[in-house]
């Protein structure tokens, strides 16, 4: 298998971006269901992985594609593909 063909198989997920935490590096939450393990019912999760956004295209709100990645410092491990929506201005 290529490299090529190997980042193409990588992790994306969609999220909201939930905070700035410094130069270049965001908090993204993202949300999934999953049925209770006796009843059954489909509860949400969310979980808050840290990404690496090299334009720092982002703000707090905006909704956004992230891909896994080589490890970029002790908590990254994601980084910003694409800017999905952009938060609305309150």
């Amino acid at each position: 298998m290529t490299e090529e063909a190997n980042r193409n198989n990588r992790k994306q997920l969609m999220g909201v971006v939930r905070s700035k935490t410094g130069d270049k590096s965001i908090k993204v939450v993202y949300e999934y269901k999953t049925p209770h393990p006796l009843y059954k019912k489909e509860i949400r999760r969310k979980t808050t992985v840290h990404a690496h956004d090299e334009e720092n295209i982002s703000k707090v709100g905006d909704k956004v594609r992230i891909s896994s990645t080589r490890p970029i410092s002790k908590l990254k491990r994601w980084r910003v593909v694409e800017l999905v929506e952009e938060a609305p201005i309150v």
